[in-house]
């Protein structure tokens, strides 16, 4: 089935009228006075390192150990970012600087 330009436009509207729901609602209802929910507050604080150990796990579980690079480029890529992030606190910072890292690494070196 092949979209016209109207349905296209259409489904485009509604994905983007859906994202901004999402993104809103949270500050419609918990804006001004009102106090976060308890829960709320831990999947605040719990979500973050989560996300980021499902991200490594992810990123890490095609590394072969026997073969090529013996995941050489992917060690140093998790030392530069995990040190970095220790060091500045910066999430953005370390993931570029390891991303680099790594693609550096993979393309010049191994």
């Amino acid at each position: 089935m092949r979209l016209d330009t109207i349905q296209s436009l259409v489904i485009i509207l509604m994905v983007a009228l859906a994202t901004q729901i999402t993104r809103w609602t949270p500050f419609l209802l918990f804006s001004g006075e009102r106090k976060l929910p308890r829960v709320v507050e831990d999947l605040g604080k719990l979500l973050p390192p989560a996300m980021m150990g499902l991200l490594v796990v992810y990123s890490l579980r095609s590394t072969d150990l026997l073969g090529g690079s013996h995941g050489i480029p992917e060690a140093i890529a998790v030392a530069v970012t995990a040190g970095l992030h220790l060091w500045r606190r910066n999430t953005l910072l370390s993931i570029l600087a390891g991303t680099a890292c790594y693609m550096a690494l993979v393309q010049l070196v191994f």
